[in-house]
């Protein structure tokens, strides 16, 4: 079994525009690619977990989720990085109509994703990461028996500075500063972009 890196898909690795109701909304941050690069070189599996309820809302159709993951794995390609899963909950417990319309286990924070990851890709979830920039991104990771964290990109440095403090379980494992205050240098890519 291996670890992962588990990580929220917008907020996290793209813009947080709010719904991304058209595929010209979704724009990876810059450092995305190198940063699954080098999850990919750590020995970790990088694996995408989200929650996309616009489906349920009918904001817009699942294939547009399928549309967005596509253009993802494009740049992660072309930039010589992997994700080795990508799992989505298009659910809503209360918006919508059935088959959207579910109180099912994978939407975060309930573990179901996470799990199916455990499942079908062998990961080893007590030696594992969720990163994310909500609340629901922590408490996944530790209902699944993962460590967390927090990002303070897309909703990450409000959800630090202004609700944090009043959590049950008052802060995540990590937080983007702490990382980065211990972090070794990345390795500048070989190949041009």
């Amino acid at each position: 079994m291996k670890p992962a890196i588990f990580m929220d898909r917008d907020g996290t690795l793209s813009h947080e525009v709010g719904y991304v109701n058209h595929l010209s909304r979704f724009r990876l941050y810059p450092y995305a690619v190198d940063a699954v690069r080098l999850i990919n070189r750590s020995g970790f599996l990088a694996v995408v977990v989200t929650n996309q309820a616009g489906v349920a809302r009918g904001y817009f159709p699942e294939s547009l989720v399928h549309e967005v993951h596509g253009a993802l794995r494009d740049a992660m390609d072309k930039g010589g990085a992997r994700l080795d899963g990508l799992y989505v909950c298009l659910h809503h417990p209360s918006a919508g109509e059935p088959p959207y319309r579910a109180d099912c286990d994978c939407r975060k924070p309930r573990p179901g994703l996470l799990r199916r990851a455990e499942a079908e890709l062998g990961v080893d979830l007590r030696r594992s990461w969720m990163v994310g920039d909500r609340r629901n991104d922590l408490e996944v990771a530790w209902n699944a028996g993962a460590r967390a964290a927090l990002v303070r990109s897309g909703y990450g440095l409000g959800e630090l500075t202004y609700h944090a403090p009043a959590w049950p379980r008052h802060a995540p494992d990590n937080h983007a500063a702490r990382a980065h205050a211990h972090r070794t240098p990345c390795p500048r890519p070989s190949h041009p972009r």
